[in-house]
Order: structure tokens, then C-alpha cells, then sequence
């Protein structure tokens, strides 16, 4: 049994963590902080908790969070970094869910986030957690950086094209959609309901931030630069990423034969069968990505359609999914959860 922390445990992220692991057998949650919810009970926030979280939000306090075995940081980037490296001197292993230490450049983060990044000197320290990647650094990981949601579907439907160099790196194209919790649990104009819902829109078309993430993971599979134009929209509904990729075959090959054989021995990537088109609602409230590859009136063009749950696969899940593998737990303990339907 092991004893976890969650700082920020009142975003979508946060409670989603809670959900997840309050029902998995070898964790007590230990600590769960909130500086504005500070003192409430954690079932008068979120009611679907009730009778399984027991505890009040308390102030963040690294004493009590130096404690446990485990701390997630389920907080707004920039935020982590001030509490993570006192917390590893301790001993104590943190998996982030923030960005703050998924790109390996500091000078890139700083350039994208626009502040100086606080403890450079973990960045390399830092094991990024695709774990259908990075599995095996992740069971000796003290510092966890989980993908962003946009990266994780991004980077696994182009794995297998890249890995087996089948397609032009220089020529990639991700069309992604997310639901509104995306954007967190905020006051925010664009993500009222009569703002967002019956619209569909492009955003940060010039450059958005998970760009540099998925050019980081995509150049660790490619034997030549990744050129990638990712383009993202707002959908009306609340949570699921949906991922369009597209390629340029540069030779004839078995598609679905290559996805399947790279993904056999992953429990949370579905490759579905021949000419499927996967859903998000297939997703819902799992940790599965589901995948289905197309190669249209058979030209060299590689279509790739990538779904997976945001708040899950994308964010919570994934997080839990690591600890699993750091803490020497089968890998699919409290997340081996079926999608909602409808």
C-alpha cells in the first residue's frame, strides 16, 4: 500500500485522479490540496465522491506532502515546479501533469511559456510518460512529465509509421478536435455553454503549445527531423480528443498488420479493424486509445484517425497508468475501465 498526494485536487484533472484512485486497492490518498477550497470536504465539491474520498482540501504544505510515496500535480503549468524539487530531495517521487517538464529544451519551454523555467536542472531528469515509449525508464522514474492530451494521441497514431520510416517526416499533418474541459475548470467566456456548443472552431493555428511536445516524441521515433503542422479545435462537447493525422507513403506496406503488431502486448491502445472509424464516445471514461488506419482509393496517402478520453488517456489515467509501472502494480489496476454509453 502505498500513500499519494494530489496538489490541486479541484481542476477536471484533480478530481478525475480521485475517481480513479479511490478505488485502487494498494493507495491511501493521503493529502489533497486546494489554496481556494482550502477546508472543504472533498464529496461537498464533487458529489459523485461521496461515500469514497474522505477528506477536506487542506493549504499545500510540503511537510505533509514530503509524506507520501507518490505526488501528482494536477495544476496549471508553471505551478509545480516551485514545490517538485523539494519534494524530490526527499525522496518523494512526483508525476506531473502540467508541462512543466515535458520539453527537454528549457529555452523552448521558456520560449513557449513565456517565463523562465524555475528548475532547469530537472528537465533532463524528467522521464516523459508515453509509456507505451518510455516503460522501462518509467519504473526506475523519481520525476514523471505525463503527455499532454493532444501529444498522446498525436504521437501514437504516428509511432508506427515512423518507427518503421514508411513516411515522410518532413511532411506530417495533425487535425485534432477536444471537447471543452480541455481548457480546465475556469471561468473562462469561451467555454460557457452558449459560447461553444452548436460552433466548431480552429485555435492557435500559428503555433500552439503541445507543438514542440509532439515534434519532441515524434523526433525520438524518426531517423530524420519531424516537420509537423498541428492544428487543433474546440468541438461542442465536453470531453475526447479526436486526431486526423496524415502522411506520405514512401513504399507499399501492410498497414493494419504494422499498427496491430506494434501495439499487440499495449492494454490501453485498440487498433481496430479494417476500414473502422473510431469514435470519441468510444473512449469515454476510459484509458484506451483507439486507432484505425486508412489508406484512401489506395494513393500514398497514410490516414490515421486517433481517440482518446482527454481527461483520461490524455491526462488522469495516463498519470495513474505510470504510477502503476513505477510502484511495480500491474500496469492496468483501477483504469482498466469500460467507456460510457451513451
Amino acid at each position: 500500500m502505498i500513500k499519494v498526494g494530489i496538489v490541486g485536487g479541484t481542476g477536471y484533472t484533480g478530481v478525475e485522479l480521485l475517481r480513479l484512485l479511490a478505488l485502487h486497492p494498494e493507495v491511501t490518498i493521503n493529502v489533497i490540496t486546494s489554496r481556494s477550497e482550502a477546508g472543504i470536504a472533498v464529496s461537498d465539491l464533487f458529489p459523485n465522491l461521496r461515500g469514497h474520498v474522505d477528506l477536506a482540501f487542506t493549504e499545500p504544505d510540503v511537510e505533509n506532502l514530503a509524506s507520501c510515496d507518490v505526488v501528482f500535480f494536477a495544476t496549471p503549468h508553471t505551478v509545480a515546479m516551485a514545490l517538485v524539487p523539494e519534494l524530490i530531495s526527499r525522496g518523494t517521487r512526483v508525476i506531473d501533469l502540467s508541462a512543466d517538464f515535458r520539453l527537454k529544451d528549457a529555452a523552448q519551454w521558456e520560449q513557449w511559456y513565456n517565463m523562465p523555467h524555475t528548475c532547469p536542472e530537472l528537465i533532463e531528469q524528467a522521464v516523459y510518460g508515453l509509456p507505451e515509449v518510455n516503460r522501462e525508464q518509467i519504473k526506475t522514474a523519481q520525476l514523471i512529465a505525463v503527455p499532454g492530451c493532444y501529444p498522446t494521441a498525436t504521437q501514437l497514431g504516428f509511432l508506427p509509421l515512423l518507427e518503421n520510416n514508411i513516411i515522410d517526416p518532413s511532411h506530417l499533418i495533425a487535425d485534432a478536435k477536444s471537447g471543452v474541459s480541455g481548457a480546465g475548470r475556469k471561468a473562462s467566456i469561451g467555454a460557457l455553454l452558449a459560447e461553444s456548443s452548436e460552433s466548431m472552431k480552429a485555435y492557435a493555428v500559428a503555433g500552439h503549445r503541445h507543438l514542440p511536445e509532439i515534434e519532441q516524441g515524434l523526433n525520438g521515433a524518426s531517423s530524420q527531423p519531424v516537420n509537423l503542422t498541428f492544428v487543433p479545435h474546440l468541438t461542442p462537447m465536453i470531453r475526447g480528443i479526436h486526431a486526423t493525422l496524415y502522411g506520405q507513403l514512401n513504399q507499399e506496406v501492410d498497414l493494419q498488420s504494422l499498427f496491430e503488431k506494434r501495439y499487440a502486448d499495449e492494454p490501453f491502445v485498440d487498433v481496430l479493424p479494417v476500414g473502422s472509424h473510431p469514435e470519441t464516445r468510444s473512449v469515454r471514461g476510459s484509458n484506451v486509445c483507439r486507432i484505425a488506419v486508412h489508406q484512401p482509393q489506395g494513393s500514398n496517402t497514410v490516414v490515421v484517425l486517433s481517440v482518446i478520453d482527454n481527461l483520461v488517456k490524455g491526462a488522469s489515467g495516463q498519470a495513474i497508468q505510470n504510477m502503476n509501472i513505477m510502484f511495480g502494480f500491474e500496469e492496468t489496476v483501477a483504469i482498466n475501465t469500460i467507456a460510457t454509453l451513451p
